[in-house]
């Protein structure tokens, strides 16, 4: 079974939501592996020692990554990921799907290049399958 994309990336704090959405791209067969963080701070600490080591974890080519978590919320993580020179990010598409939707959280989301879009929680089904549609592939 050829999937769309190899990895994606969940990070979120919300269990029942993150199993709904695990679920979701199973069954939809979006993704051959789901890489899920409960904040933003444990996120950053496995792409921040993958990134470095060539030989690493492969990058994610999706990534939906929520804004309130506790320890680092997605702000956090977006600010703190930005400082560092990765070429492996650049075949990764970044979603901020947040319950927010607070005009303030959706502008100032435009100010990461690493974000493509803000997505207002749920997403559905259609939704998801074009998002996942739209990432870029690896060889």
């Amino acid at each position: 079974m050829n999937y769309p994309i190899k990895l994606a990336c969940l990070i979120d704090d919300d269990d029942m939501y993150v199993s709904l959405l695990t679920k979701l791209i199973d069954i939809r067969k979006l993704a051959e592996e789901i890489l899920v963080f409960k904040n933003g701070e444990e996120a950053l600490n496995h792409f921040v020692s993958s990134f470095k080591d060539p030989q690493g974890q492969p990058v994610p080519q999706i990534i939906l990554l929520d804004l309130n978590m506790p320890i680092m919320d997605g702000w956090g993580f977006l600010e703190e990921l930005s400082k560092h020179d990765f070429p492996a990010l650049n075949n990764c598409t970044l979603y901020i799907v947040s319950s927010s939707i607070n005009p303030v959280d959706i502008e100032r989301s435009k100010h990461f290049n690493l974000v493509k879009d803000f997505i207002v929680k749920p997403i559905g089904p259609k939704e998801l399958v074009e998002i996942f549609s739209e990432a870029p592939t690896v060889p």
